[in-house]
């Protein structure tokens, strides 16, 4: 495909976009260095105001409070325990919003800061309590400016880094578009810090491993790289929403990337949009056990069956009823999830079964699906 028509499909993907998840990065916040670039702020402060004053909504997922405190404290170099980490986000996430907050303030517009964990939206209740008040804030015309809450967070809570924050708040928002803004152009079929021959790769269609392989590493400052942003692109499209990671360093990049023109990677989602219990269900509980089954029970998942105990050829990891596990084929890979209405210790005692021999078997049937389908994702 020529550049051209890259650029008019990106044109045409991006066009009907209302709601837009802004993610910046630390990198592009402090050019690798750990001072904040107020500059930077002001410049993509720019971009957004005049995307909000089309009519856009705007919901901004933003990196740098580590970085920030971290110059705040006195800190040399990085700070590399959780402590240090925690202290440094507690000092830098008020001088973080205030950057933003004035950089708005002096467009006429309004911010909101909200900081999540990921037990916060493993919760139904809390889930929908944070999708509330994002609401609520874009009707007020309030730009919610989000991080994850790292003062408090420990590793099973977290997100692990706020590209797949951004994909979550996509879910979680019913956004319409994921930009992704990092210290480079986009996607590269090579990695450009290590090589000179490398071409910008302008539209994914499917991301599969050899795409997942070309990923770079991490950044110096942030806690993602390319890797993840690919991971929250393939996120956002299983949710039916195309992703773009552009260079957030460059001037206008917002706005060319609304128009269609300049260097960028477009991610392009599946047809297929995800309905809000099912994102809830796919990516914001944790996954407690997996369920390896046969040939014919994923075939009948695919056609929108339950999945019954027949189906079923072992079990591993302990889970009870409610829980979230991972659905495999023998030495495959994940391709759904879903939440159980039998223990491990159940389900593999009875893999293999009827539905009619549950009671036979286990002394009980509450239910006749190992997992119904409304409570099933096929990733």
């Amino acid at each position: 495909m020529s550049d051209m028509n890259e650029l008019q499909l990106r044109k045409e993907t991006v066009r009907a976009a209302k709601r837009i998840i802004v993610k910046i990065g630390s990198a592009v916040l402090t050019h690798h260095t750990e001072i904040i670039d107020g500059k930077v702020i002001e410049s993509l402060v720019d971009d957004m105001s005049v995307l909000l004053d089309e009519g856009k909504e705007i919901i901004l997922v933003t990196s740098g409070a580590v970085a920030a405190g971290t110059k705040k404290l006195g800190l040399k170099g990085s700070p590399r325990s959780i402590p240090e980490k925690q202290a440094a986000a507690a000092a830098g996430q008020s001088t973080l919003i205030r950057y933003y907050e004035r950089a708005f303030e002096k467009r006429g517009k309004k911010v909101a800061q909200i900081l999540l964990t990921g037990d916060g939206l493993s919760d139904r209740t809390r889930y929908l309590n944070a999708r509330n008040t994002i609401t609520s804030l874009l009707y007020y015309s309030v730009v919610p400016i989000i991080n994850e809450n790292d003062t408090v967070v420990v590793d099973e809570i977290r997100f692990g880094d706020n590209d797949n924050l951004s994909a979550m708040v996509v879910g979680l928002s019913d956004a319409d578009l994921l930009i992704m803004l990092t210290d480079t152009e986009g996607l590269y079929n090579k990695d450009p810090r290590k090589f000179d021959d490398v071409e910008l790769i302008q539209t994914v269609r499917d991301i599969d491993s050899q795409t997942k392989g070309i990923a770079g590493g991490a950044s110096d400052v942030g806690t993602g790289g390319m890797a993840t942003k690919i991971e929250a692109a393939r996120r956002a499209g299983t949710f039916g929403v195309p992703a773009i990671i552009a260079n957030g360093g460059r001037k206008g990049v917002l706005l060319d990337v609304m128009n269609g023109v300049g260097l960028a990677t477009l991610f392009v989602p599946r047809e297929e949009r995800l309905k809000g219990r099912k994102r809830w269900i796919a990516y914001n509980l944790k996954v407690s056990g997996t369920i390896i089954v046969d040939d014919g029970a994923k075939n009948a998942l695919g056609r929108g069956k339950s999945l019954l105990p027949s189906g079923v050829v072992a079990v591993e990891g302990d889970f009870y009823f409610g829980d979230l596990v991972s659905l495999v084929l023998e030495n495959g890979p994940e391709f759904a999830r879903g939440l159980v209405q039998y223990s491990s210790n159940d389900i593999d005692a009875s893999k293999g079964l009827n539905t009619s021999r549950l009671e036979e078997v286990l002394g009980k049937k509450d239910y006749d699906e190992i997992i119904h389908r409304d409570d099933l994702v096929l990733l």
